[in-house]
């Protein structure tokens, strides 16, 4: 790679992409349209990884699908893409602006308690920290614990083992519910899940605010959880309370997208009918 390509990727990245999105849109960008399966040649990767990665360069208005079969992608102009990712990073200042002013609206309703009761906020810093209190809190859980996240995160928290521990959870009589996107990619994952007793549901492409509520005492939500490595060590920004009163208003957050989903199973009937993604 040239000495101009590199800093150029280096760009991209300090940007807000992640260092696959970056390479994956300088490369439509610099050698025309492509097909899935040329981008994994190219790229030396999987297909599995170009989808997901095209499907965020998507999202972020930064690469256009063709109608036409087989699917070919494409690079959008360089200054519509940038423009287009500055107006997401402003809406999901908006959204985190919405989230702070619905707190301090619930915090109105409170009183004040006395300070051995006292509700405690942190921010996590990483994704170690995340998995550390989610699977502290989820060992003492005794009820339900209720997830709401996409598909990237879902096989973060598998590739780690956590659910290893929500396994045990249910084999003590917890109930999980997971409200998930359901895509071909994670098939196995989901079916897995299933089996071992989580009831899932799909929700297609979700892309709103991601959290765990446990026993709807104490929760963890995300505020900024663009992780870009599949790493213990990488940074994110989540928002763990035991307030009680915000984890109730997650849960209502959830049984109304639980009412708007259909059950993972058979999402997994239609992707299976459907055939994988073609190039």
């Amino acid at each position: 790679m040239m000495a101009d390509d590199s800093e150029f990727l280096s760009r991209l990245i300090s940007f807000g992409l992640s260092e696959k999105e970056a390479q994956l849109y300088f490369h439509l960008l610099k050698y025309g349209p492509k097909p899935p399966s040329l981008l994994a040649k190219s790229l030396k990767t999987y297909r599995e990884d170009i989808y997901r990665t095209m499907t965020s360069l998507i999202d972020k208005g930064m690469v256009n699908p063709s109608l036409e079969s087989p699917t070919v992608y494409a690079a959008v102009e360089l200054d519509i893409a940038l423009d287009a990712a500055l107006k997401k990073h402003e809406t999901e200042l908006r959204e985190m602006e919405r989230r702070k002013q619905e707190l301090q609206e619930l915090s109105k309703q409170q009183r004040f308690r006395p300070s051995d009761e006292f509700a405690t906020f942190k921010i996590l810093k990483n994704v170690k920290d995340v998995l550390a209190i989610s699977t502290a809190l989820l060992t003492s859980a005794e009820q339900k614990f209720f997830v709401c996240v996409n598909d990237i995160a879902a096989v973060i928290v598998d590739l780690f083992g956590f659910n290893e521990v929500g396994k045990a959870f249910v084999d003590r009589g917890g109930q999980v519910r997971v409200i998930t996107d359901v895509s071909y990619a994670i098939i196995e994952l989901i079916q897995r899940l299933l089996d071992i007793g989580y009831d899932i549901r799909h929700v297609s492409q979700y892309s709103g605010i991601m959290f765990i509520v446990f026993d709807e005492k104490s929760s963890i939500s995300a505020i900024n959880a663009d992780v870009k490595h599949m790493s213990l060590n990488e940074p994110l920004s989540a928002l763990w309370s035991d307030d009680p009163t915000y984890a109730n208003y997650l849960v209502s957050t959830f049984e109304m997208l639980w009412q708007q989903s259909i059950p993972a199973a058979q999402r997994i009937e239609e992707l299976l009918k459907k055939g994988p993604p073609q190039a």
